[in-house]
């Protein structure tokens, strides 16, 4: 297994345990276990494993594991972005989506929110939305399962 999955796993572990409200206490706890670790590597693994803030028994707000559902839009964005969708193509790792005019935004909004790993980020104009994808197979997906909702 390699060390981010055991760090990853060690984190889910810490905080279904404990409650954990900030990133420096976790930092503290992983490095107890033996895993060097900086802000940034805490603050990546949080986004990937999906952890949220609730408020905890005592009242003080924790880290929890959020929606853990695979990048699905709700019916609400399902239906803002199909219905926004002209077409869509893509060229090494960007994904270019077309939109009905005035209408990339909402669509772009809706495709942040599915809140997919494979995409870096989003860039939204009137009618176009650009994706940067991590790689050109994740824009490749991307593109597929887009043209299959037009």
């Amino acid at each position: 297994m390699n060390i981010r999955k055991q760090r990853q796993e060690t984190i889910l572990e810490l905080i279904k345990s404990e409650p954990i409200s900030t990133q420096d206490e976790l930092i503290a706890k992983l490095r107890k276990r033996s895993f060097e670790v900086t802000q940034a590597t805490i603050s990546r693994d949080i986004k990937e494993l999906k952890l949220v803030k609730r408020i905890g028994p005592s009242g003080k707000s924790v880290y929890t594991v959020g929606d853990t559902s695979s990048s699905r839009l709700s019916p609400k964005y399902n239906a803002i972005f199909t219905e926004s969708l002209v077409s869509v193509d893509y060229a090494f790792n960007t994904c270019v989506v077309k939109t009905h005019t005035g209408m990339a935004n909402a669509a772009c909004a809706a495709l942040d929110a599915s809140d997919n790993p494979a995409v870096v980020g989003t860039i939204a104009g009137d009618d176009t939305i650009f994706v940067l994808c991590r790689t050109e197979n994740d824009a490749q997906e991307l593109c597929e399962r887009i043209k299959g909702a037009l």
